[in-house]
């Protein structure tokens, strides 16, 4: 079941240990009546988005809404991910992402992140 509120947003916040600040919209994953993945959309920018991860058990008809709501309701042309985990980086390539470059310090002293960016044309869902 797909669900949306600030629980997604505080469960997506605990997993990455730090808080994303409003205005965003976000989207979650529920399986047998608990958040197992979440997604949370901020820094929209006319035709970008940023897109902030968490969690385990993504279906395919998730992955699909999350590409409805970016490039569809949106309009968004491409959408953003930033992480400083290799597994997260490994997934968003296979969605059709291209890594853009390397933000450092982006989570801390120490704590770099991948910049991957996935437009509409190379979206594989």
């Amino acid at each position: 079941m797909i669900v949306d509120g600030e629980g997604v947003a505080r469960f997506v916040s605990e997993r990455l240990g730090f808080p994303i600040t409003p205005p965003y919209t976000t989207m979650g994953l529920e399986k047998d009546g608990a958040l197992v993945a979440g997604v949370i959309f901020h820094c929209w920018e006319g035709k970008s988005v940023h897109v902030t991860i968490a969690g385990e058990g993504w279906t395919r008809g998730f992955i699909r809404e999350v590409g409805r709501y970016v490039f569809g309701q949106l309009g968004c042309s491409r959408m953003t991910v930033t992480t400083p985990h290799p597994k997260v980086v490994d997934y968003a390539i296979r969605l059709g992402g291209k890594v853009e470059g390397v933000l450092r310090d982006q989570y801390g002293e120490g704590l770099d992140a991948t910049l991957i960016g996935i437009i509409a044309k190379e979206w594989r869902y």
